[in-house]
């Protein structure tokens, strides 16, 4: 019930952004970046995100990163992670400076919750080469959740990270911070699971799921989000219930695009060529469907 309470309330006050057939969006969710240390698992798929968002800046698409985009749990010093992929945060800056980077905070980077924090680590940095402050996105506003609704038709739907009413990453997320960051973020290193993550416990993962398709069932709203780790597109017939992924897999990133009022399941690789070099597919693995 308190998955619903919360999704609800996000529902309510949600960013709403109407699109039409000529509207492109891209959602990547729990990136997770890091200091670039040995226990950043997003440093592997760095090259590839990057590929990847310069396709899509290229292509015109807005960029919605779905929440956890920076682990601010494990790397409380957002000026860390910035330097370590300043690559990535220079091509969500010109998304930024063309109207087209939504942010959604998740419980892993929910200090962009507060003002204050993203005044002081989000609007500016300063350049020690340049000697200078310099802008990255001055004036953001990241939210909690974006509710795109169709400017004719009847398609919409709710995009949130997905940790809404879930004990240990959302009322509890304070303990789990800390629990994180000065214990299992060295543990896991070597192999060990946090009990607290749904990528990493399947009962709770399925918990988390089946409070999703309850709330969806009872307010009729297609569901967007991530938070899980386990990329979802669903079959003909079942539940509207559309899940990211991460980018934190060996394999590569999955992502959703929504073009031309339909949402496909997208995946981002290194694949090995014939002549033993390697080249960066995009490849749709479900999809596209009028969700």
């Amino acid at each position: 019930m308190y998955t619903d309470k919360k999704l609800s309330r996000a529902l309510k006050h949600a960013t709403l952004h109407s699109f039409d057939k000529d509207s492109k969006y891209i959602f990547f969710s729990d990136i997770h970046r890091g200091d670039d240390s040995v226990s950043d698992e997003f440093a592997r798929n760095q090259t590839v995100l990057l590929a990847a968002l310069e396709y899509y800046y290229e292509k015109g698409y807005t960029y919605v990163e779905a929440g956890d985009g920076d682990e601010l749990w494990e790397y409380p010093n957002f000026k860390h992670i910035r330097l370590a992929h300043g690559d990535i945060f220079a091509v969500m800056k010109k998304f930024y400076d063309k109207g087209q980077l939504i942010l959604i905070y998740g419980n892993h980077d929910i200090d962009r919750k507060n003002p204050s924090y993203v005044k002081a680590n989000l609007y500016r940095y300063y350049d020690e080469y340049k000697g200078a402050y310099c802008n990255l996105f001055p004036g953001i506003v990241p939210i909690e959740a974006l509710f795109l609704k169709h400017k004719t038709g009847g398609q919409k739907l709710l995009v949130v990270h997905g940790h809404q009413g879930d004990l240990w990453n959302d009322q509890l997320w304070w303990f789990s911070r800390l629990l994180l960051r000065y214990f299992w973020r060295y543990l896991h290193v070597v192999g060990f699971r946090n009990p607290a993550s749904p990528a990493r416990n399947l009962y709770k993962r399925h918990k988390i799921e089946k409070n999703y398709k309850h709330w969806i069932l009872r307010h009729h709203t297609p569901l967007l989000c991530g938070h899980t780790h386990r990329p979802r597109f669903p079959r003909e017939g079942e539940l509207p219930y559309y899940n990211t992924g991460c980018c934190i897999h060996t394999k590569g990133i999955v992502g959703m695009e929504l073009t031309e009022g339909k949402l496909s399941m997208v995946d981002w690789r290194m694949k090995p060529q014939a002549d033993g070099s390697l080249k960066m597919e995009r490849t749709i693995v479900r999809g596209p469907v009028v969700f």
